[in-house]
């Protein structure tokens, strides 16, 4: 079985072919290949397949490390956008590829970078279903009370606003975060993104703000690219000014570029890049048909 790893910001993912799967990639079997030490080791799968309509390049099925599958990943959208256009599913650089959140219609900007429309951010959802329509709330988790923005950008993201960088910083998200992700409030549980405006980030349409990421099925990262929208999206929001501005999201991967709309359509740019090529051995893949 052939695969690529590609890493966007650290956030690293196994970009496989369905054609090439000797195996459906189940639950157990996702596990077993983004596991350390014992797998390849990952933060999720991508499995590219043969398009579902005229209308689309590829579908794209994004699978978390403990096995449950996402429905849009920023970060891991990238890598499959610029994955297919190297390995020749299409030459065009506008195109569209579908998700299980929809039609995303990326942009190809550069060798390494792409600007991805992910759409229009709601702040009311399913996935929050007793919240107001504003998709505000307040909770509390590892001895903190936080208001949070419920935002819907493909999945559902719950965005803290901190007092300061340092805040931030002294945050522990491995002990407040599992809390958040699974309280009875989000059904379908939720990626949690906490964030804080930076000075000399600009002002009127381009601003700044630093964010850390705690996401579903994974834990903290490095960077994700729908939490970086989740936060700017928030950050748009309290500004009330009702105008397009562009927020340079910083990540502990890098930055991205978020540009939110007045009616909160979403684009997101950043970069994306192969770490290396592989072929499972004959033994773990023996072993991945043996895992249920």
């Amino acid at each position: 079985m052939r695969f690529e790893k590609w890493q966007a910001l650290g956030n690293d993912y196994l970009i496989v072919e369905e054609g090439e799967l000797p195996f459906a990639l189940t639950p157990a079997r996702v596990r077993r290949l983004c596991e350390g030490h014992l797998g390849v080791h990952a933060d999720g799968v991508l499995l590219l397949s043969a398009p579902a309509s005229e209308e689309h390049v590829a579908e794209l099925r994004i699978f978390n490390p403990d096995g449950s599958e996402a429905e849009l990943s920023g970060n891991g959208a990238r890598e499959a956008i610029l994955y297919l256009r190297r390995r020749g599913w299409t030459d065009r650089d506008e195109f569209a590829i579908g998700t299980l959140a929809g039609t995303i219609r990326p942009r190809i900007t550069g060798p390494q970078t792409c600007t991805v429309d992910m759409g229009r951010a709601s702040l009311a959802s399913a996935d929050y279903p007793d919240g107001p329509v504003d998709g505000t709330g307040e909770l509390t988790a590892g001895g903190h009370t936080f208001r949070f923005q419920h935002v819907s950008i493909g999945n559902p993201q719950c965005a803290i606003r901190v007092g300061s960088p340092e805040e931030l910083d002294g945050l522990d998200l491995p002990a407040i975060g599992p809390g958040i992700e699974a309280d009875p409030r989000f059904p379908n549980r939720t990626n949690v993104s906490w964030f804080t405006p930076l000075l000399g980030g600009g002002g009127g349409a381009a601003q700044a703000i630093r964010a850390r990421i705690f996401e579903r099925g994974v834990g903290e990262t490095m960077s994700s690219g729908t939490g970086a929208s989740g936060a700017a999206v928030a950050y748009a929001v309290q500004q009330a000014t009702g105008e397009a501005i562009r927020v340079r999201v910083v990540l502990d991967g890098g930055e991205l570029t978020v540009e939110v709309a007045g009616d909160l359509g979403v684009n997101l740019t950043g970069w994306a890049r192969p770490v290396f090529e592989g072929r499972l051995s004959d033994d773990f893949e023996k072993e991945l048909h043996e895992t249920e």
